[in-house]
């Protein structure tokens, strides 16, 4: 026969304290979940902007490319903040079940 296992190291109780939920008050996200917003549309608009120079510079098109870059980097970037904010952080469209396939008829 095998022993029993050991029992479990007694609760450490000031474990816990001073930490929040995961979520906000309202059960949603915490702004934890949107502390790299800034971050990423930051770096989003400077790849873009350096996208566009590099691509003028290429093409002799100074500076509209660079510009067009800089409009499409922020959009992509406002529209990953709308996202975020709209979906709470978790990427799914809203109506969509997230983790598989729309349903549909079974067979």
């Amino acid at each position: 026969m095998t022993p029993p296992p050991p029992p479990p190291p007694p609760a450490d109780p000031s474990a816990g304290r001073g930490r929040r939920p995961a979520g906000g008050p309202s059960g949603g996200p915490s702004a934890a979940a949107f502390a790299g917003v800034g971050i990423q549309l930051g770096l989003t608009l400077t790849l873009f902007a350096l996208l566009g120079r590099w691509l003028d510079a290429r093409l002799g098109t100074s500076p509209w490319l660079l510009l067009v870059c800089v409009f499409v980097g922020a959009s992509a970037g406002f529209y990953s903040i709308y996202r975020r904010v709209i979906g709470g952080g978790r990427g799914t469209r809203p109506g969509r079940p997230s983790g598989g396939p729309p349903a549909g008829p079974s067979a």
